[in-house]
Order: structure tokens, then sequence, then C-alpha cells
């Protein structure tokens, strides 16, 4: 009898181990895999096409982390001017693109290239130049009429020349003066906005850039803002995802987790709380 109850107990103790060892185990399989907030499992990939002055103002640095903490992605970020941003997401190569092109992106979602296009945000355009601003613009505020005087006296101008979102702003400005550029004082340098202000810089230069690149590389640059204020050079910056009816292959989940965080509260509030040297970069202006 005293046999019969101790195999009893022994019986009893094996049940219950393995009753908590497959609560546990089942708990720690319980996580959401699809990517969503508080996800334990590992990362999903996304992948952002973006233009470089978002890059290299510093804005991503401080905002895709949060992001990434909150829905468990890993964001890679491929820094290209906007119409090569645009490009790669028709191709499918990026899982969701944040350009400053309003009028084409706008056009390619007609198309049906993209869809979910959201503004996000908005800066201005500035043309900086030497503080001795030897043709003399200095203080004005039509964009046109500083581009005329800069051909005039075929000043050292360096373009992005890259089909970026910046480059196609200055070829409009250009357009409106009536002059089609040319000649050695035109530098078109097919580089990103950062480097683009280094090589004004040093050739002490102008040229036409988005104000939170500059604000983000002044004290490296001999440059001062010489013409702001036209409303022609107002800079709209939207997001939007390929259209996954074309590429089944692209990350739409992960691409409208970002898209809906850049324009909720809380990535508003990220956008206008990041600030270089005590001024604000970027203005958010999302609309739901």
């Amino acid at each position: 009898m005293k046999i019969k109850n101790t195999w009893k107990h022994v019986l009893y103790l094996m049940a219950s181990i393995l009753l908590v060892f497959a609560l546990v185990t089942g708990c720690g399989q319980g996580g959401n895999s699809s990517g969503g907030e508080n996800d334990n499992s590992t990362p999903k990939e996304l992948k952002l096409a973006t233009t470089t002055s978002t890059y290299d103002s510093g804005l991503l640095d401080e905002f895709l982390p949060v992001f990434e903490e909150k829905y468990n992605y890993n964001v890679s970020i491929v820094s290209m001017g906007t119409g090569a941003a645009l490009e790669a997401g028709k191709r499918g190569d990026a899982d969701v693109v944040l350009v400053h092109a309003k009028e084409k992106e706008l056009q390619m979602v007609q198309e049906g290239i993209f869809v979910d296009r959201h503004d996000v945000m908005y800066n201005d355009f500035v043309v900086v130049g030497p503080a001795g601003d030897p043709v003399g613009i200095k203080g004005g505020q039509d964009a046109a009429a500083a581009f005329t005087q800069i051909a005039e006296a075929q000043a050292v101008f360096v373009s992005r020349g890259d089909d970026s979102g910046t480059h196609s702003k200055e070829k409009s400005i250009w357009k409106k003066a009536g002059i089609e550029p040319q000649g050695d004082w035109y530098q078109s340098v097919g580089q990103g906005m950062g480097d683009v202000l280094r090589m004004a810089s040093e050739q002490q230069g102008y040229t036409l850039t988005d104000r939170g690149t500059y604000i983000a590389l002044r004290d490296k640059l001999e440059l001062e803002i010489l013409v702001e204020g036209d409303q022609e050079l107002f800079n709209q910056y939207g997001i939007m995802a390929p259209n996954p009816g074309q590429h089944p292959n692209i990350n739409y989940e992960g691409a409208t987790s970002l898209i809906e965080f850049f324009i909720s509260d809380e990535g508003q509030q990220l956008i206008a709380g990041f600030k270089k040297q005590g001024e604000q970069l970027f203005y958010p202006n999302a609309q739901y």
C-alpha cells in the first residue's frame, strides 16, 4: 500500500512539471509575429528610399529608431535624389518612399504606380551664398530675380543636377527667370544636398538648398542664407508606397505601418520636436 502511494505521488509530480513546461512554452510562442506593436519576434526588414535632405539633416536618425522599437522593424535607408527614389519605388526596389516633388508624386499615384500617399511635413528652399555676396542678392525675396543676377554676373552656381526635388525646384526657377543656365560658372554636379553645399562653400559660390540640410550643416559651411520667403520656395514632403498589385514582393504591411506612424500624432510630434542649433527643421502637416 505504501509503494502504491509513492508511485502515485511521483506520477502526480511528473504531470505537474509537464503542465508547467507546456504553459511556459505556450507563453513564449504567443507573441505577435506580424510586426505590430510590442512584437518580440525577430525584426522584419523594411527598405525606405528617401531624398538626401531627410537623411543629411539627421531627421531619420531621430525618427526611425522610435518606429523600429515600437513596431519591431529594421529600416534600411537608401538616400538619393527624389527622382531616383521615385524610380526605385516604381521598380519595386523599395517598400516605401519619402520624397519632395508633390506634382510628380500625385501624377504617379494617378497612374497607379504608388498608393497611400500623404503629406508629411514641409520646410522651404533658400538661396545661399558667400557672406560677401558679390552679386548683391542678399535680403531679396524673389528667387527668379536672384537667379537672373547670378547668371548675369556669371558667378559660380552649384546645381544638384540629379533630378532630385531640389533640382526640379531649381529648374522651375530658371524657367521662371527665362534663363537656360550654361557655361563654366554653372556646375551641374549630380550630387546630394550635403555635398553640393560643401562644394559651393569651398568655391564661395551660390546654390539652392532646402533649409533643413543647410541648418544641419551650417557650422561647417562658409555660406549664408541670402534669399528666402518667396512662395515659389515652399517645400512639401510626402510619403507613399509602391502599388502592391504591381509589386507583390514588397513589404506592404511594413510600408503601411511606417506611413501611419509618420502621420500619427506621435510621428508628427517627433518631426516638430526635431531641431538643430535650436531651430526647427521641418514642420508637420499630415492630413488623415
